[in-house]
């Protein structure tokens, strides 16, 4: 019946959009994913004394207290062609709540009767004890498919009907994307975050043709971030941690060389780059650039991005790489002519 599952999705999805949700106050509520656990259709923030802020989106927790923070942050752009699950399968219902969401689809009979049918029977739902495996209830949850609310490619790939885990059990094998600590990974890969990477230049105001420009980044604000994403209900959760390691500097004119001569700024001791002294101005800065010509009468659009490697660890002990991401941004560079004096 998958015809009939994708299309009773999809007119949940149609029905959802239309129909305002009556939700306590969110944080961060620009989360990804439908739904929320416990069979909430909704998103649930909670901050704690210590000002942790986890947001429950799409049957999973994420924690971003130790994202990056600030007016210019931004999501990593992948160096590979992986992208996080589209869609995945996470508790979704007790068996009273299941009860409760399937029963009036069937009495509306717009699925068909002998759809209806097979689901009650699949479901033993005319045993008022033990139907919807409410003998079960604390020791399990139905599982379901929530998606990407962007819905990119494959979103609509999760058709699997609810299927129920007794906790403690892992999810079925040969269903793909039921939440594991991998999984989780890849979804608290997409929520991580990053400072912006304007870089500081020295000289300031405006740099002088053939003399070098220091350019570094503040080791205070580029350091490691980290989202966790979690599913509380069944003790299963993923670290993302996104670390910085290099900055490419490109002038914004073929008129002009950069140090290093790759262009590629390694960081040392927790920082990129040095902050310019008095006294180095003809020394060659180990990050900067020299422009050979000036700007005239506008700037060039100096572009500074830095690589960022990531890594996983999950609660079961695994772990793993995650693809290495970038984060860059342009900043305008007036150059101008040295003065000659003539006395």
């Amino acid at each position: 019946m998958p015809t009939v599952r994708n299309s009773l999705r999809i007119a949940t999805l149609v029905a959802l959009a239309s129909v305002p949700l009556i939700a306590a106050p969110t944080v961060l509520a620009g989360g990804r994913g439908e739904g929320g656990t416990r069979g909430s259709t909704g998103q649930k923030a909670e901050v704690g004394g210590d000002g942790t802020v986890s947001v429950t989106v799409g049957g999973v927790v994420f924690d971003r207290s130790k994202n990056g923070g600030g007016d210019s942050v931004g999501a990593l752009t992948s160096s590979t062609s992986w992208s996080p699950p589209p869609c995945w399968y996470a508790p979704k219902y007790t068996p009273e709540q299941l009860q409760k969401y399937l029963e009036p689809i069937w009495e509306a009979g717009s699925t068909g009767y002998e759809w209806d049918a097979d689901q009650r029977e699949k479901y033993n739902a005319d045993d008022e004890k033990k139907g919807f495996n409410k003998d079960k209830s604390g020791k399990g949850y139905w599982w379901g498919s929530y998606v990407d609310k962007s819905y990119p490619p494959g979103w609509d790939s999760c058709d699997e009907d609810y299927f129920w885990v007794d906790l403690g059990d892992p999810p079925p094998a040969d269903i793909e994307n039921a939440v594991t600590p991998e999984v989780l990974a890849g979804l608290a890969y997409a929520e991580i975050r990053v400072p912006g990477t304007e870089v500081t230049l020295a000289p300031a105001e405006a740099t002088k043709v053939n003399l070098p420009t220091w350019a570094w980044l503040d080791g205070a604000e580029f350091k490691p971030v980290s989202v966790t994403a979690s599913v509380p209900e069944i003790g299963v959760e993923a670290t993302a941690t996104a670390e910085p390691v290099s900055l490419r500097i490109e002038p914004g004119t073929p008129d002009a060389e950069v140090y290093p001569a790759s262009g590629v700024c390694e960081i040392k001791d927790g920082r990129i780059g040095e902050p310019y002294a008095k006294g180095k101005a003809n020394d060659t800065p180990p990050c900067g650039v020299k422009y050979l010509r000036s700007s005239g009468d506008g700037t060039f659009p100096l572009r500074a991005t830095v690589t960022w490697e990531s890594h996983w660890t999950g609660s079961d002990g695994a772990g793993g790489d995650l693809p290495d991401g970038t984060f860059g941004a342009t900043q305008d560079v007036v150059v101008q002519e040295i003065q000659a004096v003539n006395r």
